[in-house]
């Protein structure tokens, strides 16, 4: 899912983790989350120049509806419901942790919404959505700080 984030994201990402996965995914889901939300936020610096925000993405019979804000602000917004538990490995309710994580080190508002019928589509075009809607908010375009106030 995190290869799905990066190339529809259009950017390289290289992550490499050791976690206590004999326990559970918890905390390998949430630190690679972590990592890669600092990671971005350290590479936007001053946001100056961002398209600051993103936007939906239809997989197969699911939705996924996704807007980023990358205001320097965390915020998660999370709606929809899993058919099944879990995606291989990957508990579903690790789903919004992994968003909320991002959104925490990236100072990014997020709010996801997918519906549909499969788990594994409903959970891929949420990484898919997401990559497509950092798209355009990382992208830069000028100088300009994206901000009325003249600060983010």
């Amino acid at each position: 899912m995190l290869d799905q984030l990066a190339t529809h994201g259009d950017f390289r990402l290289d992550l490499q983790c050791e976690g206590d996965l004999e326990v559970d995914e918890h905390h390998t889901v949430e630190d690679c989350a972590l990592a890669l939300g600092q990671a971005l936020n350290q590479a936007l610096g001053d946001r100056r120049g961002i398209g600051r925000y993103g936007f939906v993405l239809p997989m197969d019979e699911s939705l996924a509806r996704v807007a980023v804000d990358l205001s320097g602000r965390p915020a998660i917004v999370f709606e929809g419901a899993f058919p099944r538990d879990a995606v291989g490995q990957l508990s579903t309710e690790m789903v919004r942790h992994f968003f909320a994580s991002l959104s925490q080190s990236l100072g990014a508002g997020i709010h996801l919404e997918v519906s549909g019928e499969n788990t594994h589509h409903m959970v891929e075009a949420l990484f898919k959505g997401a990559g497509r809607a950092l798209r355009p908010a990382l992208a830069r375009s000028g100088t300009q700080l994206p901000s009325t106030k003249g600060a983010l």
